[in-house]
């Protein structure tokens, strides 16, 4: 191997090999690394997690609903972005809809008037968090439902969301159906055409995108290798490989991250009895490194209570995650006491060191350091480029191994046992062309 060490290269100096890249939209989107889902209606109040589309509107009254409040819980927790679920398999709309009467207007919700969609947007472009909407396709309460006339009237729902409330950062799809409407054919090629047409900055999600896919998975874990592109061919929403999005494809032909959707307690929306449930701020500390540390987003979901309040428990969960993030990556010893490039600590992904596969770099330490956590990042605009690497550390005669690791990407998070040294290397064993290394991170946690 030759050592790389202090180049500096930029976007002049690419090869001319083409890589598939992430539209400005997408990239926008991993950076943000956080976001809420809010499962959010009828089964909030019949204690279900999937409705049978029959339930009365009149038992929607959540009495302390204030999305000032749960929006600044979620930003001072760290999330980015807010999903609520507009609607849910049973059909119940939380906005003020022209299509259906099974609507937040037929609920003695601050007497029909309230519209939880929009006092959520309406606060979250208050505090500067992005703002998502979940529009399920399957809809047990709608008797068009398994027909094809069924798409216009969800279109037009859809239409409703995509132009009463501001700017919407991401769309959010599944393939979920009905049993007994096996041969309702959704028509998401029109969907995802309407979502370009009226808020073509969002990005949208289902098992396999346009924009953004499925991990495969709802326990939290992105794969140990995780490439951001796919191929879709023979796929669509709600006929995917699991394994395959999990993975991603180091040959895949479109751009299409996973995003990594979990939730804080064991089930979607609020149930008393799983109080108990509820995830510490170590677990979503895991959850984190499971996820945003191999190359995905998290989309952790916090469901409101029958009160409309986020519980006290989610919320002092989000606090200890907080907490614990922060005091993780508070120094990255790479910056403090390691005479390295700057480049690879601006946390800037367009700043970048260029390095063909066989190199490595040496972080020599003014003096010996002890750390247990690493990070990597790319400059994924130019593409998903290292497909493996590891980290050794000098022990005092020798270089020994530390750790092993697959693809990079937008990040990658590695835990180790306390290690102390003065010297650490970086290698570089296979690369798609040259890697563009942006940020390195070594951490005591």
């Amino acid at each position: 191997m030759k050592s790389i060490f202090l180049f500096i290269f930029t976007s002049a100096t690419l090869f001319a090999q083409k890589f598939v890249v992430p539209t400005q939209q997408q990239l926008a989107w991993q950076q943000t690394e956080l976001s809420a889902f809010l499962h959010f209606g009828v089964n909030t109040f019949t204690d279900r997690e999937w409705g049978e589309g029959t339930e009365s509107p009149k038992i929607f009254n959540p009495t302390r609903f204030d999305a000032n409040k749960i929006v600044k819980a979620l930003k001072r927790a760290g999330f980015k972005r807010i999903i609520i679920t507009a609607k849910h398999h049973d059909g119940f709309c939380l906005w003020q809809t022209a299509q259906t009467e099974h609507s937040i207007k037929n609920s003695p919700y601050k007497n029909g008037k309230g519209d939880i969609v929009k006092e959520l947007s309406v606060a979250c472009k208050k505090f500067g968090v992005q703002f998502g909407v979940y529009l399920s396709p399957w809809d047990r309460h709608e008797p068009s439902y398994g027909t094809s006339s069924y798409n216009d009237f969800y279109k037009k729902q859809l239409r409703e969301l995509l132009t009463n409330y501001s700017d919407i950062s991401e769309v959010w799809f599944d393939g979920a159906k009905g049993e007994n409407a096996k041969n309702m054919v959704y028509d998401f090629q029109g969907y995802w055409k309407l979502v370009r047409e009226l808020q073509p900055n969002a990005v949208m999600f289902s098992d396999v995108g346009p924009d953004v896919r499925w991990v495969g998975n709802e326990s939290g874990n992105a794969g140990n290798t995780n490439w951001s592109t796919i191929t879709t061919t023979g796929m669509s929403p709600g006929v995917a490989d699991e394994k395959y999005l999990n993975t991603g494809d180091s040959e895949g032909k479109l751009w299409i991250p996973a995003e990594t959707d979990v939730s804080i307690r064991k089930g979607w929306f609020y149930h008393a009895a799983e109080d108990s449930t509820v995830k510490s701020g170590k677990q979503l500390l895991d959850l984190y490194f499971n996820s945003v540390g191999k190359n995905s987003l998290l989309l952790l979901n916090i469901p409101p209570n029958k009160n409309g309040e986020l519980s006290e428990s989610d919320v002092k969960s989000l606090n200890a995650f907080r907490i614990l993030r922060e005091k993780t990556f508070k120094n990255n010893l790479v910056e403090t006491q390691c005479v390295a490039s700057p480049i690879l600590t601006d946390k800037k992904l367009e700043t970048f060191l260029e390095l063909n596969r066989d190199s490595f770099i040496v972080f020599e330490f003014k003096k010996p350091i002890t750390f247990d956590v690493l990070m990597l990042q790319e400059n994924i605009a130019q593409g998903q480029r290292i497909a493996s690497g590891n980290f050794e550390f000098w022990n005092g005669t020798a270089w020994q191994l530390l750790k092993n690791f697959s693809t990079v990407g937008y990040k990658r998070l590695i835990k180790c046992d306390p290690v102390t040294t003065t010297k650490l290397r970086l290698s570089i064993l296979q690369s798609k062309g040259a890697a563009q290394l942006s940020e390195v991170g070594v951490y005591k946690n």
